[in-house]
């Protein structure tokens, strides 16, 4: 528009029409400047935010223009009575150290007006008493135990699992909670708090004042049930529809010893198989922090490491049954992953059915044995089937057998602790155990937390040693691990009908644990480096196991090094250029249907290019995502109905804050100014031809 009405201006309105656009690009640089001046962006942040299930919302928010508040450092009881009572300048943004967030004193700040937001400083290691911001009973809706299944153990009403778990996970805060990394910005903070904010001899502050800026805004709200039928309603009614929350989704990996035809869904004939599952996911407060060193990190690194020990001699001297791996995502919620698999087995939507399942063993938090003993647990309600019985007992002989560790039993009447192996159990009693370093309640004093970390599990380096030393670094952790990981392979190849001759070759390898494990914890960049795909999105820092959701068919970095690393171990390089490993089917010889095929990076050569190859491999992908969207049963009691709200912006920023005063004297002068201005323009208006009129001689008028 403005160059059709410079070209209809000719000339002057041409430079007129420049000299607009250089006047609003000055303006926008100006602006720009200002803003930046005026604001200390915070880039280093996590925030809480908004999850939902079918009958409630959780997490936090700010409003959509986000909250604001003065700073205040949260050090003593004495300043959290000067931010819940005595302030003067509310409402607060509180700033606090790791140790201030439990439950009480965030119920409190909840239950105030005067807190506008909360941002949390990270330490690197949590409160020695613990913390978990997960329930007492993790998962207790959703698992095998209810009224009509073993109701005495329902709820854990036989044993609280998680005892340190506080359910501040679970809470709704109307308010914007962040996580500060405790580095530069977090000292930007405190210097602003110190010299504008800080209370002299127990006097209030002056103006100005420091204060923060949060934007945390959900466009969710209520439960899942409105959620997605907001969302149904735009995509049927609207133009440009916007989803306003997605279901937490992503993929579960499995192989097998021999490969199935993952083109024919059902059942196989004459196939039984042995599970041997982990799961790959955690949670904390904040989003996308979670670390999960005991929760999860441990029981990936020790099934990888057993799959590895297995797979050459179950090659050589293949055992009766065949023997089946399988990573679960997005267990901490409602058990997303093991559900769906369940629920496809069901449906002969899987590879295999449940009448194909002889028998499972799942590996739950064992990262804390610490040469102590590993316990066995069972199902006690399945287990009052002879049958099952029988067969459980002849399990558990085969597991104490396979390697001399210390392992125990718990009570023949304690429930089984939470696991993905309850999800099929509420189908049919499956003959299986969970292996753990707890008897009863967990030792994990950090579960669900942001401080499950590799320090928690004592994961330390000598100083003088490089980030690739430490790979190689073989650390009690890890020697730990090596034991359960060979004891977890010689029972499952034991428990699929593998001759006991063979066992003694079945030895899991302390080099290999040792870079799993510090590459899922620490240096995942580094351990991908030769076995993931080169176009992979490895991560610098420590990968991060909340599940989070599935957008443009992206998988989950942590999935995806899973898929691959579990690829080169079993699978079979072949002479595939790239073009046919990515299209198999156009190669003759070569099943797309049996095998899939991976294009990886291959090591890294002296001159720091890499040497890709095409890994032919039973390595698959299957949907972990809830069955309740499948059947569109938001509501849903039997599955998962976990969604993520969505979200525009999520930032943070602190800022100097003139006294209301001062900001209404502005304000005052402004309004003056403009209608000051409002009355000399409507006078010049008036008088305009008197004003501006220039002085006209008489036309010449010739007859």
């Amino acid at each position: 528009m403005l160059i059709i009405l410079m070209i209809k201006l000719g000339g002057k309105g041409f430079l007129w029409g420049i000299m607009y656009v250089c006047f609003l690009s000055v303006i926008a640089v100006r602006c720009s400047s200002v803003e930046q001046k005026i604001y200390v962006e915070l880039n280093s942040t996590v925030p809480c935010v908004r999850l939902l299930n079918a009958t409630h919302q959780i997490g936090c928010q700010s409003s959509i223009s986000g909250d604001t508040g003065v700073l205040h450092v949260l050090e003593t009881e004495a300043d959290l009575d000067w931010i819940l009572s005595t302030g003067p300048h509310p409402p607060y943004m509180v700033v606090m150290e790791a140790a201030f967030f439990t439950r009480s004193t965030m119920v409190k700040m909840k239950n105030s007006s005067r807190v506008a937001g909360v941002a949390v400083i990270k330490s690197n290691t949590g409160p020695t008493e613990g913390f978990s911001p997960h329930t007492s009973c993790p998962n207790q809706n959703t698992g095998v135990y209810t009224e009509h299944y073993g109701p005495e153990l329902a709820n854990c009403n036989n044993t609280v699992w998680n005892p340190l778990g506080n359910g501040l996970s679970y809470e709704d805060f109307a308010f914007p909670i962040f996580s500060l990394k405790d580095d530069n910005q977090t000292q930007v903070i405190r210097k602003c708090y110190e010299d504008h904010n800080m209370r002299m001899n127990g006097s209030a502050p002056q103006y100005p004042l420091c204060a923060m800026q949060l934007f945390s805004h959900m466009h969710a709200v209520t439960d899942t049930v409105t959620c997605m039928r907001r969302t149904d309603l735009q995509n049927s009614f609207s133009i440009n529809p916007e989803k306003l929350c997605d279901p937490l989704s992503d993929f579960n990996v499995w192989t097998s010893i021999r490969p199935l035809n993952n083109s024919i869904k059902g059942h196989k004939e004459n196939e039984s198989v042995v599970i041997a599952a982990a799961r790959l996911d955690g949670r904390s407060f904040f989003w996308d922090i979670a670390p999960s060193a005991e929760g999860t990190v441990s029981s990936i690194v020790t099934l990888l490491a057993a799959a590895q020990a297995l797979y050459p001699v179950a090659l050589e001297a293949p055992p009766q049954r065949n023997i089946f791996f399988t990573f679960f995502q997005g267990e901490a919620f409602d058990y997303i992953g093991s559900s769906r698999m369940v629920y496809d087995m069901e449906n002969s939507k899987f590879v295999i059915d449940l009448d194909n399942v002889h028998s499972l063993l799942e590996i739950g938090q064992i990262g804390l044995r610490n040469g102590q003993s590993l316990w066995m647990h069972s199902d006690p309600v399945s287990r009052k089937n002879t049958t099952v019985n029988k067969q459980v007992t002849l399990f558990i002989k085969s597991v104490a057998s396979s390697l001399n560790l210390s392992l125990n039993e718990p009570s023949a009447t304690q429930a089984l602790p939470p696991s993905s192996f309850q999800r099929f159990l509420r189908v049919r009693p499956v003959p299986g155990l969970v292996l753990a370093d707890h008897q009863a309640s967990f030792t994990n004093r950090y579960y669900e937390s942001l401080y499950d970390t590799a320090t928690y599990l004592n994961v330390t380096y000598p100083s003088d040693l490089s980030p690739e030393q430490q790979l190689e670094y073989e650390t009690e952790a890890a020697k730990s691990l090596t034991q359960v990981a060979t004891l977890v392979a010689r029972s499952i190849y034991k428990q699929a009908g593998g001759e006991d001759r063979f066992l003694n070759n079945i030895t899991a390898d302390t080099k290999t644990v040792t870079l799993f494990f510090s590459g899922f914890n620490i240096f995942v960049l580094k351990m991908c480096t030769n076995m993931c795909a080169p176009s992979s999105s490895a991560e610098s820092s420590p990968p991060q196991y909340y599940i989070g959701l599935r957008l443009d068919n992206t998988v989950k970095s942590v999935t995806r090094f899973v898929q691959f690393i579990l690829a080169n171990m079993t699978g079979t390089v072949t002479k595939l250029n790239q073009s046919q490993c990515q299209n198999p089917k156009d190669v003759p010889g070569e099943s797309k249907d049996l095998y899939s095929y991976s294009w990886v990076s291959g090591p890294v050569s002296v001159n720091g290019t890499t040497d890709p190859y095409c890994v032919r491999s039973s390595v698959h992908l299957s949907k972990a995502l809830s069955p309740a969207f499948e059947l569109t049963d938001y509501g849903s009691r039997e599955y998962s109905t976990w969604t993520e709200s969505r979200w525009k912006t999520i930032r943070a920023r602190i800022f100097l804050v003139a006294s209301p005063q001062l900001e209404m004297m502005t304000l005052g002068v402004g309004v003056a100014v403009l209608l000051v201005s409002l009355v000399v323009t409507y006078f010049i208006s008036s008088k305009a031809e008197l004003l501006f009129s220039a002085t006209r001689e008489p036309p010449n008028t010739t007859y």
